[in-house]
C-alpha cells in the first residue's frame, strides 16, 4: 500500500477545509445537453417531469457544512470553496440537469447499489456515474470513455469486458457497474484512502502516484487527496469536489427547490439467454415491443444485433414479456433465418450503382484524409468499405475505394414484345433508384416480412427489372445525376461536433449520420470531410 494519510491523522486546521482554486475545470458531464437527454426512452415513457417550477433556495456555508457532516457516510466529505463551487453549479445553474438525473436514478441507482453492496463498498459511490456521465447511458467523452461509468477501452478490456463491433459491455449498466465496483475495490486496496481511490478512477493510478511523489509522500510522511491537490492533472483536481457536490445535490435537492422527475410506473425486467443470431427488429415485430425500449434495456448491442450464434448472450426484457418471448422464440429465429441478406446489409454495404472498386496502395506520408480528398469521398466511407475502426494506415497497405465507374458504350438491344427498350432518357434503373441507394436495400425494403413469410427477392420484383439489360446505357448516369439533389461537403474543424455541424447547415444529426455511414459511437477527426444533405 502506498504511503497515504488516514482520516484519523487530519488536523483541525486542515488544507481540505481551506483549499481554494481560481482555475477550476468542471467535469465534462456538467455540460450535458439536457434537452437531448430528455429524449431518452425511459424518461419519455416511464417518468413525468414535475411542472412546478421553484426559484433556487440559497444556503449559507454554515448550512451546507452542517448538511455534509450529517450525511451517513464512511467517505470523508469536507466543505471548502472548491466543493462549494461545484455544489452551486448543480443546485443553481444546472438545476434542470439535476431534475433529469433524479429521474434516471429511479432506474439506475438500484443497479449501482447492488453492485457496490456485492463488493462491500460504501453506497455513496453510486453517485460517481453522476459526475462521470450525468446518468446518460449513451455518453461518450472527448477522450473516448464510454457508458455510465465512462470506462476507457484499455481499462475495460483489462477488466475482462467484451468490446467489438457488435457488443460493447461498457454500455451495459449491469456489467459495467459490476466491473466498476471491482475496480474501485482494487484502487482502495492500493491507497487505503477513498479520496485517492476516487481520483485514480478518474486519471489513473499512474498520475496519482506521480502526484504523491511530487508532494513528498513517504512512509513517514503520508499524504491524502487534499495534500496532493495541486500536483494532480487540472481535470482531476475538481473530481473529488464534484463527487462530494453530487452526493449533496442528489440528497438535498428538495432543500434547494429542485423538483425531481417523477416515476409514472415501475420498470421491472428479467433476462433470457439467446443462442442464435437475432436482431432487435425481429424481436420487436414478434413481441410488438418498440425497438427503442429494447435499446434502452440492452444498450450493449451497438448495432441492434445479438450474435448468439457465436456464444450465448443475455437479452433483457420487461418481465411481463419473458413468457411471450419463450413461447415465440421459434418464430423470432425463423424470421431471422428468413432474412439472411440483412446481415450483409448491416455489416458490408454493397457498392452503389454506377461505381467501381479501386484498390489504392498507401504511400509514404499519405493519410486517410488525403486519400479521401483525392477520390472525392469521405474518411467515413473508406473506413466503412474496409471495415476499419481507426484512421491509422501503414505504408504499403492496400485499401478499397469506391469511385465513379466510366460510362459504358451503348449496347443496341433488339426490340421485342416482351423486353422493353431502354432509351437514353428513360430507364428502369433511373426510375427505380433516383437517390443512389443500394439496389439490394431497396428491394429488401419493398418486401415487408410478416410472421412466417420468406424473404423471397423475386416475390414482388417487376418484370422490367428482370428483363432489362444488365449493362446500363451512358445516359442512365446522367439521368440519375440530374434527379439527385447535390450534396455539399463540410471539413471538420477543431471543436466541431455532429450537433454543431447539423445546426450550422440547417439539418439533423440523424441525416448526417445516415449520409456518412456514422452511428452514435463514431468520432470525428480534424480534417475529416462530411457530406451535407441537400436542402
Amino acid at each position: 500500500m502506498l504511503p497515504v494519510r488516514t482520516d484519523a491523522a487530519a488536523s483541525i486546521l486542515d488544507l481540505r477545509h481551506e483549499i481554494t482554486d481560481t482555475a477550476i475545470v468542471f467535469p465534462e458531464s456538467m455540460h450535458t445537453d439536457v434537452h437531448m437527454m430528455r429524449k431518452n426512452w425511459y424518461l419519455r415513457n416511464y417518468t413525468a417531469l414535475d411542472t412546478v417550477v421553484s426559484d433556487p433556495v440559497p444556503a449559507t456555508d454554515q448550512v451546507v457544512t452542517a448538511r455534509l457532516a450529517a450525511m451517513p457516510t464512511t467517505i470523508e466529505m469536507p466543505f471548502n470553496q472548491v466543493v462549494r463551487s461545484h455544489i452551486d453549479l448543480y443546485v443553481d445553474r444546472r438545476r434542470s440537469l439535476v431534475e433529469t438525473m433524479l429521474g434516471m436514478s429511479l432506474y439506475y441507482m438500484p443497479i449501482f447499489e447492488e453492485a457496490l453492496e456485492r463488493e462491500g463498498l460504501p453506497l455513496e459511490l453510486k453517485y460517481l456515474p453522476v459526475i462521470e456521465s450525468a446518468l446518460n447511458p449513451d455518453a461518450v467523452s472527448r477522450a473516448g470513455a464510454t457508458g455510465l461509468w465512462q470506462f476507457m477501452l484499455a481499462t475495460a478490456r483489462g477488466l475482462g469486458m467484451e468490446i467489438n463491433t457488435l457488443v460493447d459491455e461498457r454500455r451495459d449498466p449491469i456489467v459495467s457497474s459490476a466491473m466498476a465496483a471491482k475496480y474501485l475495490k482494487q484502487l482502495h486496496g492500493i491507497y487505503g484512502d477513498w479520496g485517492l481511490a476516487i481520483a485514480s478512477y478518474n486519471c489513473g493510478p499512474g498520475n496519482v502516484n506521480k502526484a504523491l511523489l511530487r508532494a513528498g509522500a513517504s512512509a513517514d510522511n503520508p499524504k491524502d487527496y487534499w495534500d496532493i491537490y495541486y500536483y494532480l492533472p487540472q481535470e482531476t483536481r475538481g473530481y473529488v469536489p464534484a463527487f462530494i457536490a453530487a452526493n449533496y445535490a442528489m440528497t438535498y435537492y428538495a432543500d434547494h427547490g429542485i423538483s425531481p422527475t417523477l416515476a409514472k410506473r415501475p420498470i421491472i425486467t428479467d433476462t433470457v439467454h439467446v443462442n442464435s443470431r437475432i436482431e432487435f427488429s425481429h424481436i420487436s415485430k414478434v413481441l410488438n415491443l418498440p425497438e427503442d425500449e429494447l435499446r434502452l434495456l440492452n444498450p450493449q448491442y451497438r448495432k441492434g444485433i445479438i450474435p448468439g450464434d457465436v456464444k450465448p448472450y443475455t437479452l433483457r426484457l420487461p418481465s411481463k414479456l419473458i413468457y411471450a418471448y419463450l413461447m415465440s422464440e421459434d418464430s423470432i429465429k425463423s424470421l431471422a433465418a428468413a432474412c439472411p441478406s440483412r446481415r450483409a446489409v448491416v455489416n458490408i454495404p454493397a457498392p452503389a450503382a454506377g461505381t467501381a472498386t479501386k484498390w489504392h496502395k498507401v504511400r509514404r506520408g499519405e493519410t486517410m484524409g488525403k486519400i479521401a480528398s483525392r477520390y472525392g469521398v469521405t474518411v467515413a466511407d473508406i473506413k466503412r468499405w474496409n471495415n476499419l475502426n481507426s484512421t491509422k494506415l501503414r505504408r504499403g497497405q492496400r485499401i478499397k475505394v469506391q469511385v465513379a465507374a466510366p460510362a459504358p458504350s451503348p449496347v443496341e438491344t433488339p426490340s421485342s414484345p416482351n423486353v422493353p427498350s431502354v432509351s437514353p432518357t428513360h430507364s428502369p434503373a433511373a426510375n427505380a433508384d433516383s437517390s443512389h441507394q443500394d439496389p439490394d436495400s431497396l428491394l429488401f425494403r419493398q418486401l415487408p416480412v410478416n410472421d412466417g413469410q420468406q424473404c423471397d427477392s423475386s416475390a414482388n420484383s417487376q418484370p422490367e427489372m428482370e428483363k432489362a439489360p444488365v449493362t446500363a446505357p451512358p445516359a442512365t448516369k446522367q439521368r440519375t445525376k440530374t434527379a439527385t439533389p447535390k450534396t455539399s461537403v463540410h471539413r471538420v474543424k477543431q471543436g466541431d461536433t455532429l450537433w454543431k455541424i447539423a445546426k450550422q447547415h440547417n439539418t439533423t444529426v440523424a441525416k448526417l449520420q445516415k449520409l456518412n455511414g456514422l452511428d452514435s459511437s463514431s468520432k470525428l477527426s480534424i480534417g475529416q470531410r462530411l457530406k451535407i444533405p441537400a436542402k
